[in-house]
C-alpha cells in the first residue's frame, strides 16, 4: 500500500514545520502531533500510512509511544520510523526493539528519508 498520509510526531515547532513542508512539497498528506501521547491517540483517531517519531519528548517519550503504537491492535500495522538526534547504535537497537520499522537521525539527511519513506510503500 502506498504511504499517503504521514503524522509527524515532534515537540519541537522547527522540526515539525520542517518535516510537514518536505512531505508536502513530496506530495504526501500531513498531520503534526506535538508530544508522544498527542501522537499515540492521533495515530488512532488519523489513522495514517506512517509515523515519524522523535524520540526525546517531554512526558512520553518516542520509544514509549512507538511501544504503544506498534503493540495496539488498532495501530500495529502502521510502519513506525525514528527520527532522531540519538545516535547510538543503543538507541538505533532499541528503537526497534520497541516496534520501529527504520530509524534515521537528525539532521535529517533528505534523500535518504524520502527513499525509506517510498520503501515502505
Amino acid at each position: 500500500m502506498p504511504i499517503k498520509r504521514v503524522l509527524v510526531v515532534d515537540d519541537s515547532p522547527t522540526e515539525r514545520f520542517f518535516l510537514t513542508d518536505l512531505l508536502r512539497k513530496n506530495g504526501y498528506d500531513v498531520v503534526t502531533a506535538e508530544n508522544g501521547e498527542q501522537g499515540v491517540a492521533m495515530a488512532k483517531s488519523e489513522r495514517p500510512d506512517l509515523v515519524l517519531m522523535d524520540v526525546v519528548m517531554p512526558g512520553l517519550n518516542g520509544f514509549q509511544a512507538t511501544r504503544q503504537i506498534s503493540r495496539d491492535p488498532a495501530t500495529q500495522g502502521v510502519p513506525v520510523i525514528m527520527c532522531t538526534t540519538k545516535d547510538q547504535e543503543t538507541d538505533r537497537v532499541w528503537g526497534m526493539r520497541q516496534g520501529a520499522t527504520d530509524y534515521v537521525t537528525k539532521p535529517v539527511v533528505v534523500d535518504e528519508l524520502l527513499a525509506k519513506i517510498k520503501a515502505l510503500g
